[in-house]
C-alpha cells in the first residue's frame, strides 16, 4: 500500500508542521517515507509545498508523478487548487475553506473554481471547513493545521487516527502539555468535521 499526498499552504500556516507530524507518525508505525519541500517562499505570505509519500515497500524518488496524487491537504482553497492537476482520477482534496488574501488579484470567485472543478471531475472529493474560525471559537488560535490534519486522517488510510494522534504529541511533546493538549483537541476537532458529514 502506498499514499501520495501533496501538502500546500501560505509561510506560517503550519503545512511543515503537518508534514512533520505524518511522518513521525510514519516512523513510528514502519512505514518507507520520502519527502520533497519547497521553502523558496515559506517567509509569511509565500507559498509552501510539500510532497510527501507513505508505503510499506520501500520508495525510490520523493517526487511524485503528475495524476497520481491521492490526497491533497491544502491550508489555503487557492492552494490547494494549484495542484488539481496532480490528483489521480479517485482522490480527495481535505482544504481550508477561508482564502488567506495574500497578492493584489487574488481571485474573488475561489469557490466557484472549486464548484466547477468538481462538477468537471465527479470522482475527486473535496471536503472543506473554516478551520481558522472552528481555532478561534475553540480558544486554540494557533492549531488551525491540526484541525486540518484531523479532517484528512480518514483519508490518509495508510496511517491509523490512533497513529497520527500519537505522532501529534511526540511532535509537540517538548513545548509542553497544555499545547500537545491544544493540539489534540485540534485533532480531534477535525475528526468530528468528518464524522458529521
Amino acid at each position: 500500500m502506498k499514499k501520495d499526498i501533496i501538502l500546500a499552504g501560505v509561510g506560517g500556516q503550519g503545512i511543515l508542521s503537518i508534514a512533520t507530524i505524518i511522518g513521525e507518525a510514519a516512523t513510528l508505525s514502519g512505514l518507507f517515507l520520502k519527502q520533497a519541500e519547497v521553502h523558496g517562499m515559506s517567509q509569511r505570505g509565500g507559498d509552501v509545498q510539500s510532497n510527501l509519500r507513505l508505503s510499506d515497500e520501500r520508495i525510490y524518488s520523493d517526487l511524485i508523478r503528475k495524476g497520481t496524487v491521492d490526497l491533497i491537504i491544502a491550508m489555503e482553497p487557492m492552494e490547494a487548487l494549484r495542484y488539481v492537476d496532480c490528483l489521480s482520477n479517485d482522490s480527495v482534496v481535505v482544504t481550508s475553506s477561508r482564502p488567506f488574501v495574500n497578492i493584489p488579484n487574488y481571485p474573488e470567485d475561489i469557490q466557484e473554481q472549486i464548484t466547477r472543478f468538481m462538477e468537471a471531475n465527479p470522482g475527486i472529493r473535496f471536503v472543506q471547513a473554516d478551520i481558522e474560525e472552528m481555532a478561534k471559537d475553540n480558544k486554540i488560535p494557533r492549531s488551525a493545521n491540526v484541525i486540518l490534519l484531523g479532517m484528512a486522517a480518514s483519508y490518509l488510510d495508510i496511517l491509523t487516527a490512533d497513529q497520527l494522534r500519537k505522532a501529534v504529541g511526540c511532535v509537540f511533546a517538548s513545548k509542553g502539555d497544555a499545547v500537545v493538549e491544544a493540539n489534540y483537541k485540534a485533532f480531534d476537532l477535525g475528526m468530528s468535521v468528518i464524522l458529521q458529514e
